[in-house]
């Protein structure tokens, strides 16, 4: 938005936090910077043969942990700005969910709706060979990942390139999001959207909280809406309905539609995907004004778009007791304050749309090992179940059934165990920012919380590498 810095947003909230703790300036300025940034430039052909200068950026924000990491979208409105803020953000995410990643952030000023697949190859190839130039890829140098406007063909692009240019053993780690034929993980494509789903449950599982919105302690039948129906925003739809909550409103650019039943997620995203809308959706009620979202009554709103949508211009529209971040920065810093003073609970996006990172730190992990989760030992788990199984039928003289077999010797698949792993990782970085706000009784809201939490992990590296001694 106009007039909002995005860094500065981000800065604010950093400063908001850094009250609470007892660390030295020095240090903190350390922790708040970007440590490095590349602006660069380069010629791509066009398919009619014109040559067009594309501009871009790679920001390094934080070497505490290697190698560093984070997405490179693709987006006509990026800026050094917005590069640096999403690189900040991610040094904190990985800090809060203990992925040994130090943030990064990439940005490609183009909308890639405007470009053929061939252009966007060629744009891909190029940007792979300029960041290899200034040694700003690498599996333990610095590991990109999808963004806005960008996706698994963009990363089977760039690792492919970046095998080409080094014929290194790990190069398919060099970045991750890929498809699974070339290295990809299963899991990571609904990775974001599964770890926000599994953020706001747990969120609905905290008394306190929900007593502070007069919302009961279980996310079953909560009404959500959600602003962005992209990748992470239908995803958080899809889990949070199996889990019992009821979508009744998703807005996208075309506008927004409703239904206070609760939407039937998969066949609007396949109705959509079909007819490059949901405005003819027959199955809830349309309107244009997609902006309307941030006003609707439910109990949950879900900006999963972009940054700077709830501002102090529009913020005293929320009726939703809960705020879920699942894009980057969705809240301005003076919105998140007055949303706060009201008694809302906003679940900030450093700990809420950590699931991608998450699920790439599996991959990476997946790649240098070069091997599959779940290839050695599911059999095995398998049978020692089934063993199991036919013992105790034997001892209580009664048949297990086949369905409960089958299904424990289903399990241990690597969709599965990424989906464990990642359920495991929000429920256990919940619980220690909630440790945080019951150290200060509550006073300060999540978001400050989790970058107390978040800045606290980073400076004990720092701290332990005798950087800045304790």
């Amino acid at each position: 938005m106009a007039g909002i810095n995005f860094n500065k947003q981000v800065e604010e909230n950093f400063q908001a936090a850094s009250q609470y703790l007892d660390l030295s300036e020095d240090l903190l300025n350390q922790i708040k910077e970007n440590n490095t940034i590349v602006h660069f430039k380069f010629p791509i052909r066009r398919d009619d043969g014109r040559i067009e200068v594309i501009e871009a950026w790679r920001a390094q924000h934080s070497h505490h942990r290697k190698p560093c990491k984070g997405g490179i979208r693709f987006a006509e409105i990026a800026n050094e700005d917005e590069v640096k803020a999403l690189a900040a953000l991610m040094t904190y995410k990985c800090a809060i969910v203990e992925v040994p990643f130090g943030g990064a952030k990439g940005a490609v000023k183009i909308d890639s709706k405007k470009y053929s697949m061939a252009e966007r190859e060629r744009i891909c190839r190029r940007l792979t060979f300029e960041l290899h130039n200034k040694n700003f890829i690498g599996p333990g140098i610095d590991v990109p990942a999808p963004d806005y406007g960008s996706g698994e063909q963009e990363m089977a692009w760039i690792s492919d390139t970046y095998s080409s240019l080094t014929h290194e053993l790990n190069a398919p780690a060099c970045v991750t999001g890929k498809p699974v034929a070339m290295g990809g993980v299963r899991g990571r494509t609904e990775a974001t959207g599964m770890g926000v789903a599994f953020g706001l449950r747990e969120i609905c599982k905290n008394q306190k909280l929900m007593d502070q919105v007069s919302l009961s302690a279980d996310i079953n039948g909560k009404r959500v809406a959600i602003q962005g129906f992209g990748n992470v925003g239908y995803h958080t739809a899809r889990y949070l309905s199996e889990m019992g909550a009821k979508v009744t409103h998703v807005s996208e650019f075309e506008g927004m539609i409703s239904n206070p039943e609760g939407l039937d997620i998969k066949e609007l995203n396949e109705f959509r995907s079909k007819n490059g809308s949901f405005a003819k959706f027959s199955k809830g009620e349309f309107t244009e004004k997609r902006d309307d979202v941030f006003g609707v009554d439910c109990d949950i709103l879900v900006p999963a778009a972009l940054e700077n949508q709830i501002r102090e211009d529009n913020y005293d529209q929320i009726k939703a007791g809960i705020i879920g971040e699942a894009a980057n920065g969705p809240v301005t810093s003076e919105a998140s304050k007055k949303l706060f003073e009201k008694g809302k609970v906003i679940v900030p996006d450093i700990y809420l749309n950590a699931g991608g990172v998450t699920v790439s730190y599996f991959e990476w992990v997946k790649n240098l090992s070069h091997i599959r989760f779940g290839r050695i030992d599911k059999r095995f788990d398998a049978g020692q179940f089934q063993d199991m199984a036919s013992l105790l039928s034997e001892v209580t003289e009664k048949d297990i059934s086949k369905n409960l077999v089958d299904k424990f010797q289903r399990q241990g698949d690597e969709a599965q165990l990424v989906a464990s792993g990642l359920e495991e990782t929000m429920i256990e970085a919940l619980r220690q920012i909630i440790e945080v706000m019951e150290e200060h009784d509550y006073k300060m809201d999540l978001r400050t919380a989790t970058f107390v939490l978040a800045i606290t992990k980073v400076a004990k590296s720092y701290e332990l590498a005798g950087i800045f001694p304790g």
